[in-house]
């Protein structure tokens, strides 16, 4: 019984080291409600990561990750478990369809693909990481430089006994009027003010190679081979001065850090903390047959298999280790079944855990318990127009029974189904807007049956429009 609880709440954000299991699931908990045989795996998972870094080298090196294969049906959650693991790590976290691979050989995605772009995260997330550290000295330097532009320094001069008295007062009061300038600055009352500022120009000097064994995606920078042939060129922009703040903070943050070292702390954090979802992987189950779009399905099982197990992948960044990634699969299984997977796959995921299909009370709770729920979501659109839009009980529950229903009778798409009906049943509301006169709205039972009963009854109508 899975219930995506949206809109964080700013709170204090525990360490991981500090985090046992039993509190990781209770972080999960705030938004995914029940699955507790998948929370539990994934919070094991997170926590024997924790614990192999205590490990002296030589043992740590052999503790090799337990990967996950969760089963259940689409909307209960699956996918949601997994990044908020990733959030509540600080993991680079990446989620892609198994089927978009294809075997080495035919056109298409190869499995390397899918650790290039991990690795793209993790130095994104290393680079802001490391930008943020240097945030304030960078925004104390730009503030210098805008004041520069506003108020160039006074310039050197030679200084008699008879001047000497004019020059001081010169000097003060140059200083008067910078402090000045850095008040209104601060205040952002210069915000609108046009200036000229040099900074570099970042045009694209990326070739991105499609096609061939490890080449698929793979930018080559071309800065980086032919080092000075390219170097980098500063221009001349006139912009509004917040504007200009902002480029000259990125160059600033770009000039104080070390891009090598957080290239080498990104790639570290990828190899020991990097999680991938793979959703979809009953897509790919099941044997070779003799035509057909499945003609690759076993090949890319087999591909994947160093990569879950733990291979060298060759990136821009240098090369990169899969040993210690964490791999969460994810399918429905509804054709296939786990065993159709070939033996060699089966046993890279040894963790095995069922979600359980949503019922009416989790689809109530669904509608109205998170902080962005979709009834507050459209209640929050609709306000922007005047319109008070209200839900009353019964009408929740209609909706819930009816969302079960449908799910029973026809495919089962969990939570999903909600984003269909209510936007059926608030059709007639979001066209008119603010035109209607009676600017209070109440959705009650009656309304949801008058508006969504046909279509529940149609059986024919309701394949096409639910």
């Amino acid at each position: 019984m899975a219930i995506f609880l949206g809109g964080e709440t700013a709170v204090v954000k525990p360490k991981l080291d500090e985090l046992t299991p039993r509190q990781i699931v209770e972080e999960l908990d705030r938004y995914v409600v029940g699955q507790s045989a998948a929370k539990k795996a994934v919070a094991v998972a997170l926590r024997n990561r924790v614990r192999r870094q205590k490990l002296p080298d030589e043992v740590a090196q052999d503790v090799l990750p337990k990967n996950i294969l969760m089963i259940g049906t689409t909307g209960v959650g699956k996918t949601e478990i997994a990044r908020r693991l990733a959030r509540i790590a600080d993991s680079p976290f990446i989620k892609i369809e198994a089927s978009k691979f294809t075997e080495v050989g035919y056109v298409g995605r190869d499995v390397e693909s899918m650790i290039r772009e991990l690795t793209e995260i993790s130095v994104e997330m290393s680079k802001n990481a490391a930008y943020e550290e240097v945030r304030h000295l960078a925004d104390d330097n730009v503030e210098e430089k805008i004041l520069d532009i506003l108020l160039p320094p006074v310039g050197l001069h030679y200084q008699t006994q008879a001047s000497g008295d004019g020059g001081e007062t010169s000097d003060s009061s140059h200083d008067r009027t910078r402090e000045k300038l850095r008040e209104q600055l601060r205040r952002g009352d210069l915000d609108d003010r046009l200036v000229e500022i040099d900074t570099q120009d970042r045009g694209n000097t990326t070739i991105d190679f499609v096609g061939g064994q490890g080449m698929e995606e793979m930018g080559v920078n071309l800065k980086d081979m032919f080092g000075n042939l390219f170097p980098s060129k500063t221009v001349r922009r006139k912009m509004k001065l917040v504007d200009a703040r902002a480029a000259l903070l990125r160059d600033e943050q770009e000039n104080l850090v070390d891009q090598e070292q957080f290239i080498r702390s990104a790639i570290k954090k990828a190899q020991n903390s990097g999680i991938i979802f793979l959703d979809e992987i009953d897509k790919i189950a099941g044997r070779e047959s003799t035509a057909g779009p499945d003609v690759s399905r076993e090949g890319v099982q087999r591909d994947l298999l160093p990569i879950v197990e733990g291979t060298n992948v060759n990136t821009k960044y240098g090369m990169v280790n899969t040993d210690h990634m964490l791999f969460i699969a994810a399918g429905a299984f509804h054709v296939s079944k786990p065993s159709d997977l070939i033996p060699e796959l089966q046993g890279r995921f040894p963790i095995r855990v069922e979600l359980e299909s949503l019922t009416i009370d989790d689809l109530k709770r669904i509608l109205t318990q998170p902080k962005n729920s979709l009834i507050k979501q459209y209640q929050a659109l609709l306000g922007t127009e005047g319109i008070q839009l209200e839900f009353t009980e019964d009408a929740v529950a209609k909706l819930a029974e009816m969302t079960a229903e449908l799910n029973k009778t026809t495919e089962n798409i969990g939570a999903r189904r909600l984003h269909t009906l209510l936007e059926k049943l608030l059709e007639d509301i979001s066209f008119l807007g603010n035109e209607l006169e009676e600017k209070l709205q109440v959705v009650d039972e009656r309304y949801v049956v008058d508006r969504l009963g046909g279509l529940i009854q149609d059986q024919n109508l309701r394949q096409y429009v639910l």
